[in-house]
């Protein structure tokens, strides 16, 4: 009985080792998938993020380009001239505004047949939630509501301080959302869950409410609505994307055009008077602060709320006076420029872009010497002639005066009475009124810091060389601004976060994230914060897309991860042959195949993305056995299609391609009345530009045959559905048939 009793005893001892072998092995096994998956959902996260950011240093750069261009060249013909005038009159679009902003709405018609949401003001609450059903189902307000609208926002929006108080005790929760990005699933969810915007659930919205996402308009449109109906509770922030420059680029400007067709050059004009008016800043019970981007070294609060915010009309373009030109001192000394070029004793720095042994092509601008400008070019703007500020402005005036008096006569209408010349005591107030209206640099930076800065983990404070815009500001900034103010957290946005929110500095900085599947369907969370008297932070997540919650982790990390991929195939097919210069440079024995350690340093010193590119390498690299890649051949499958690099228009495409969103940006800045079209001449300038800009040699005779190709139905005019089928065409085979078919 007792050697039974023993059996059985060890029989179970030894099914239990088993068991907690198995155990540990499925745990193992477990960890092991789980770490992985987290592993490929991180690398995803980097190839989105460094996307995006490579593209806005895109943006930051091009328009420190056209800066340049308006402070240092001398246009050498009529047509550059007038190239350069187009700079002018978008810095004129807020006069243009203020002088369409009394009776644009009230000269426009709503018909009899119209069906969408009607407004009346002041408006009720019910207008509001009206308007939010209405955009639910897919119902587009009409033009002189949503100019009426805009107009009204804009007059409340004057009367506000550069950084809104607001307290607690009033209500029970004040709830902060951040980037929206024109996703208006991500707003209406937020609504549903959390509740409408009334007395007792007062709402911030931190910026970023445009760009990128379809519902960009519908999304502005709630927001003032609510903001005109609670005009206490319900309040905005500006963000980076606030900006009629950024919006050129990253799709808001093309939304508004395609939505409102007749009237949306009048409504572009009226948002971007509106964007410069909204506050910079909200603080909760003089402890929280609210702002868009992040702070830095000198970011000083008493100085942003006595600016005139209104000044900078776009982040972008750093048109300021001088700071010794205001009247009282500012507070802090600016700070040393984050990126200078080598300078001389009384030299200006030289910017990033112009090439410090090479000068610009002669065409399409010429760079003016250091000497006198000759005295027969009266009509030339002098860029470093030995003229001051006042002069300067009075012979701009005076050139763009009389360009536009001859092109009237060449284009047949009666000659205009030449006006007289104003004193010169006129003049100089004039030029003082103007400069007035510009910003010190200071300021300028001021607000640049706030909207594009993002925090590190390491002390200190560096340019923020990732975005090209703001800087980088460690745990040590964030201290020092708290403690300076008397603060004990910094809410901001301005970052894509997984989860829709992230804590760093100690628990001193929370990033709040409200755009839910914003690179990809899967990719993120969305999250809002709410704070009540206690100001103790309370996090709600959510997904927007109720298609993410049927899928497991492995599969919406494999469809993230595959889109992430595609985005980075189109990059490196993009630089296909700056790629092969570079395998080139490896393979010094001309095999045609190099390491696979080699590829993926040929890769980053190409794209410069930073990612973990021996990580990647699977997913984009078929290696054979003994570990090295036929570099041709997988260019060519990376093309899909093999691409006929010695035809010159193929290569020029793939620039084309390769610089589309730079120069879909310059498109729609020559494209001032935003018609949609430009002519061929202009395109010829266009690219004449932006290639002194890439340093690309392309001959006239080159560019005159890719405009007639993009040209498509041979009317003249390039619109922007030509300009950008051309960079859809450029990945299609030119091999087939005869090559002269090919754009």
């Amino acid at each position: 009985m007792g050697s039974s009793s023993s059996t059985q005893h060890h029989f179970a001892f030894q099914n239990a080792e088993k068991a907690f072998k198995a155990a540990a092995l499925i745990q193992r096994w477990y960890r092991r998938h789980v770490a992985r998956l987290e592993m490929r959902r991180r690398c995803t996260w980097s190839i989105f993020q460094s996307i995006e950011y490579a593209g806005q240093q895109d943006q930051v750069k091009l328009h420190d380009f056209f800066s340049y261009l308006m402070d240092h060249f001398t246009p050498s013909s009529h047509n550059e001239r007038d190239f350069l005038n187009r700079m002018f009159i978008e810095e004129s679009f807020s006069q243009d505004s203020e002088m369409e902003r009394d009776s644009g709405y009230e000269s426009i018609e709503v018909p009899d047949s119209y069906t969408g949401p009607r407004l009346s003001f002041p408006l009720l609450p019910d207008h509001a939630t009206a308007l939010v059903e209405a955009f639910r189902l897919k119902r587009q307000l009409h033009a002189c509501y949503v100019l009426n609208l805009l107009y009204e926002a804009k007059k409340h929006l004057v009367q506000l301080p550069n950084i809104n108080r607001i307290s607690t005790c009033y209500s029970e929760e004040i709830t902060v959302c951040g980037d929206l990005h024109g996703q208006l699933d991500d707003l209406i969810f937020i609504f549903y869950k959390n509740g409408l915007p009334s007395p007792k659930r007062p709402y911030v919205f931190n910026g970023d409410f445009v760009d990128r996402g379809k519902d960009s308009i519908e999304i502005l449109m709630i927001l003032f609505a609510f903001m005109l109906v609670y005009p206490k509770e319900f309040h905005l922030n500006r963000g980076n994307h606030e900006d009629h420059m950024v919006n050129l680029r990253y799709g808001f400007t093309k939304e508004v055009m395609n939505k409102y067709k007749i009237h949306g050059k009048k409504i572009l004009r009226t948002l971007q008077d509106v964007f410069r008016w909204l506050p910079l800043a909200t603080l909760v019970d003089e402890k929280v602060l609210i702002l868009h981007g992040g702070v830095s070294d000198m970011t000083d609060l008493k100085l942003l709320d006595k600016l005139d915010r209104h000044k900078i009309v776009s982040t972008l373009r750093c048109k300021t006076r001088k700071d010794s030109d205001k009247q009282a001192p500012e507070p802090e000394p600016e700070p040393e420029p984050k990126q200078a070029g080598p300078t001389g004793p009384a030299e200006k720095p030289v910017p990033w872009f112009l090439p410090q042994s090479r000068s610009l092509p002669s065409s399409p601008f010429r760079l003016s010497s250091d000497r006198a400008p000759k005295a027969s070019r009266s009509c030339s703007i002098p860029c470093s002639g030995p003229l001051d500020r006042k002069e300067l402005s009075r012979r701009v005036r005076r050139s763009v005066d009389l360009e536009l008096e001859r092109c009237r006569q060449q284009a047949g209408f009666p000659a205009t009475r030449e006006k007289q010349e104003p004193p010169l005591a006129e003049a100089e107030a004039e030029a003082d009124a103007e400069a007035e209206a510009e910003p010190t640099r200071g300021e300028w930076r001021q607000v640049v810091d706030i909207l594009w800065s993002d925090p590190m983990a390491q002390d200190g404070c560096k340019a923020n060389t990732v975005r090209g815009g703001g800087c980088y500001f460690g745990p040590d900034v964030t201290e020092q601004l708290l403690q300076k103010y008397s603060l004990q957290l910094l809410i901001r946005s301005h970052e894509c976060k997984p989860e829709g929110y992230e804590f760093c500095h100690n628990r001193k900085v929370l990033t709040i994230f409200s755009a839910s599947n914003y690179y990809e369907v899967g990719s993120n969370r969305g999250a809002y914060v709410k704070l009540g008297p206690a100001l103790i932070p309370h996090i709600v997540q959510y997904q927007a897309n109720k298609s993410t919650h049927t899928l497991t982790m492995r599969q919406r990390i494999s469809r993230v991860e595959e889109s992430a991929l595609r985005a980075l195939r189109e990059k490196l097919f993009a630089h296909s042959s700056s790629l092969l210069s570079e395998f080139k440079k490896y393979d010094t024995n001309k095999t045609g195949s190099i390491s696979l350690s080699d590829w993926a340093a040929a890769v980053e010193s190409v794209l410069h993305l930073g990612l973990p590119w021996r990580m990647l390498r699977p997913q984009l690299v078929s290696s054979s056995a003994d570990n090295t890649l036929e570099y041709r051949s997988w260019l060519e499958d990376l093309a899909e299609e093999q691409l006929s690099h010695e035809n010159i228009q193929s290569s020029l495409l793939e620039t084309l391609y390769r610089n589309r969103s730079n120069l879909e940006t310059i498109f729609r800045i020559i494209d001032s009345d935003h018609s949609g079209f430009i002519s061929l001449d202009e395109f010829r300038q266009t690219w004449k530009l932006f290639s002194s800009h890439m340093n690309i040699d392309i001959t006239d005779d080159c560019i005159c045959d890719l405009a007639r190709s993009i040209d498509f139905n041979k009317d003249g005019h390039i619109d922007i559905n030509e300009f950008l089928e051309a960079f859809r065409l450029v990945k299609q085979s030119c091999s087939e048939g005869d090559t002269s078919d090919c754009p």
